[in-house]
């Protein structure tokens, strides 16, 4: 009796035990699968695309060949005929030759004459030349640098017996040896392609310039001085927008300790005018929000960080709305877990997209833009929110599972998501500006940080100018060459004509040129 006992204690002690280990068991399986998310999610860091952009199938779209069936040839004559026909592609009218080769007026042709070996020879008396025929062919000089030579007459007054010479024309830089083209130059080709000023260096050595590159830094710092008023004048004028959207980007600026430097941040902020303002803060946290938005009143669009959060909380002259992009990006983390909820979310986030597509196409604004909206967007977003509420009564989704904090984002964050869809003027998205502060992570993969805080001050200020070029359409270099000579002679409260959205309307067309255009002319 005393052996069963102890059976029947056992099998009591192991049912217990199974319990425990089929709850551990549950518990270890939700760690795996959201470890195995994080490695995904690292995995596609290092080697995916980057690309957000999604193939779906369309069920409603058949095959080409669907129902068609390869007819069987019935028994003909038939006839071989060999000729040889000659294939021609159609171009469009910019061509300017047969090979579809594209270029407008100020790309500079070189003309070379190709000669004739009939006009060499003993029968040359028997050939004349009635017309040229016209070949092009794209080419590339690496790395040009001119030297500019001024020769200024010395002259002599014989009565007097004075000299007198005339005066050499005026740098942007006093005692600088750099004409506003290099200058210029510089800094296109250091923050608008990405080219360090040591590589632009190498690039001078390998044509036969010694320069230091001490040198080159100096001129790059001193221009982008003269630029500061301008790039204050364009951040004041985009204040004045009723719907701002801002973002934050890290970049590595100052020593912090021995071997390690300091985190920093840049902060762009788009206005509604198609510009954009860089500011440099050397923390991410909210009372930077504050120091550059001022006494703004408005909307302000942004994506989930709680700092904006934190800055919009008890001012109600601040209308927060929410970027809708950042909410997809949550269930797309969420995507190899739960699938199947997760393909029913980015569905509903999509039909959104395709009316805005919609709005776009039609070319709408103001109230129809608005009206289009509440028809269309608004029942599709109270649809998604209710879809979301559902998903959150599920027993089976845990906190940590990365659907669950999608949903929770959502729940928090509905009421901005909600703004776009009563104001026309507010965007679904942050996308604008994140294409326009695009070249700071780029540069960052070239010219890696700034040495200093005040290096990272120096490149807000040249990226709010020459982001703000790209966005109204203008080439960056001709406006800095324009900008660079014309501002020490533009009146000092009317600096806001030489930003670029102004300039473009009121000196474009008769920018001021470098002495390198004029040689030769």
């Amino acid at each position: 009796m005393q052996r069963i006992d102890y059976a029947i204690e056992d099998t009591r002690i192991s049912a217990i035990d199974a319990e425990a280990i089929l709850h551990e068991n549950g518990e270890l399986k939700q760690q795996i699968r959201v470890l195995q998310t994080q490695l995904d999610w690292f995995k596609q860091q290092i080697f995916g695309q980057k690309s957000e952009k999604r193939l779906i199938d369309n069920p409603h779209q058949g095959s080409l060949f669907e129902g068609q069936t390869t007819p069987v040839p019935e028994d003909q004559p038939t006839q071989q005929i060999n000729y040889t026909r000659r294939t021609s592609k159609q171009r469009d009218e910019d061509c300017v030759t047969e090979q579809g080769l594209r270029f407008d007026d100020s790309v500079p042709v070189d003309v070379i004459e190709v000669p004739a070996p009939e006009l060499q020879g003993p029968d040359a008396d028997q050939y004349e030349i009635i017309d040229h025929k016209i070949s092009r062919r794209l080419a590339q000089r690496p790395g040009s640098y001119v030297v500019l030579e001024y020769r200024r007459p010395l002259l002599k007054h014989k009565p007097s017996q004075t000299l007198t010479t005339t005066a050499a024309p005026t740098a942007v830089l006093d005692g600088c040896l750099a004409d506003v083209s290099l200058l210029a130059g510089l800094l296109v080709d250091k923050f608008v392609y990405h080219l360090p000023l040591y590589r632009q260096h190498q690039r001078m050595k390998d044509s036969g310039i010694t320069l230091s590159r001490s040198t080159l830094t100096h001129y790059a710092q001193r221009t982008i001085d003269l630029l500061r008023p301008i790039a204050d004048a364009q951040y004041r004028h985009i204040l004045q927008s009723r719907v701002l959207a801002m973002d934050e980007t890290p970049i590595k600026a100052g020593r912090k300790q021995k071997g390690k430097l300091h985190q920093g941040w840049l902060w762009p902020l788009y206005g509604q005018e198609q510009e954009i303002s860089f500011s440099y803060s050397d923390s991410r946290a909210a009372r930077h929000i504050q120091e550059q938005l001022g006494d703004f009143e408005g909307v302000l669009l942004s994506d989930g960080y709680a700092a904006y959060d934190a800055y919009a909380k008890g001012k109600p002259e601040i209308t927060q709305a929410q970027c809708w992009t950042h909410t997809r990006r949550y269930f797309v983390k969420a995507e190899a877990i739960e699938p199947l909820a997760v393909a029913e979310g980015l569905e509903w986030i999509g039909q959104l997209y395709r009316v805005e597509e919609e709005i776009r196409v039609q070319n709408l604004e103001g109230e129809k833009k608005r009206d289009y909206r509440a028809k269309h967007s608004k029942p599709l977003a109270d649809a998604f929110f209710a879809w979301c509420w559902e998903q959150r009564q599920r027993t089976d989704l845990v906190n940590s599972n990365p659907l669950a904090k999608a949903l929770v984002y959502v729940d928090n964050h509905r009421e901005q998501l909600c703004v776009y869809l009563s104001d026309p003027d507010v965007p679904i998205d942050t996308n604008h500006l994140e294409r326009g502060l695009r070249p700071i992570p780029m540069g960052r993969k070239n010219w890696l940080f700034a040495w200093t805080e005040l290096g990272a001050r120096h490149i807000a200020i040249i990226q709010s100018l020459l982001v703000t070029c790209r966005l109204q359409g203008i080439n960056p270099h001709a406006y800095l060459v324009d900008v660079l000579q014309r501002i020490s002679q533009h009146p000092a409260k009317d600096v806001v004509d030489l930003t670029p959205r102004v300039w473009k309307q009121k000196f474009s067309q008769n920018s001021m040129k470098s002495d390198l255009d004029r040689v030769g002319k």
